[in-house]
């Protein structure tokens, strides 16, 4: 696995001592700094106050619980990406979770491995989130000029598909509620349901997917929304 481009700061809140420092010798071996807490109350503090660049968040946490440190650091406008860690594999659970605001979570037991990958998948993407310009399988989406392009042809979006393609590019991985869409791409003060987002949703698959019916960039997270995932994001 390859090493981190430079050296950024991951939190790792988890109440399991064996575990917390297990995680903590993996990452720092991969060249992050490592923050730590046991409890949730400390997580929380330390995400306020440090402003890691990723969160890795258990779930079953004594004081606060993961779901409401994750509820708690996206109402201080607080955007890195959040992976949670829950030994519950039931899909309420990880529902509730991205509801909240987290971006992924790993079923535990886990493989080291694969979630040092998600990491710095996450990671590698927040690196270009200043970029104009953004590239993924034959595409090249033009911020400044608006412009999609594929194999150097222009595919035509309305003002609104581009948008939502903006965001999707933007936040790569990342599971997006229907509400998140609406309000980056609409707005509050626009009054459209979710059904509407669905219908440009399908429309913009119709322009971008190979396979519209078998989505390769763009998949339907259920009960949550969507999330945008370009090839080289695969884990």
């Amino acid at each position: 696995m390859s090493y981190p481009e430079q050296m950024e700061t991951v939190l790792i809140v988890e109440d399991d001592a064996t575990m917390l420092r297990g995680l903590k010798d993996n990452f720092e071996f991969q060249g992050y700094r490592v923050l730590t807490a046991a409890d949730g109350e400390e997580g929380l503090s330390t995400a306020i106050n440090k402003k890691p660049d990723l969160i890795i968040l258990d779930i079953m946490l004594p004081k606060i619980n993961g779901y409401e440190v994750c509820r708690l650091v996206r109402k201080e406008d607080l955007d890195m990406p959040i992976i949670m860690l829950t030994a519950k594999g039931e899909e309420s659970d990880v529902v509730l979770g991205l509801n909240l605001g987290a971006d992924d979570y790993v079923t535990k037991p886990f493989s080291i491995k694969e979630l040092l990958a998600r990491t710095e998948a996450f990671l590698r993407r927040g690196r270009q989130t200043r970029q104009d310009v953004y590239e993924f399988a034959d595409y090249r989406l033009d911020i400044p000029s608006r412009k999609l392009t594929c194999k150097g042809v222009e595919v035509k979006l309305s003002p609104k598909e581009f948008r939502l393609l903006e965001l999707f590019v933007k936040k790569p991985g990342r599971a997006l509620t229907r509400d998140e869409i609406l309000n980056a791409a609409w707005g509050y003060d626009c009054f459209i349901g979710s059904r509407s987002i669905d219908r440009f949703v399908t429309t913009l698959r119709s322009k971008i997917e190979p396979d519209p019916h078998n989505p390769t960039f763009i998949h339907t997270i259920r009960e949550i929304g969507y999330k945008f995932e370009p090839p080289e994001m695969d884990t």
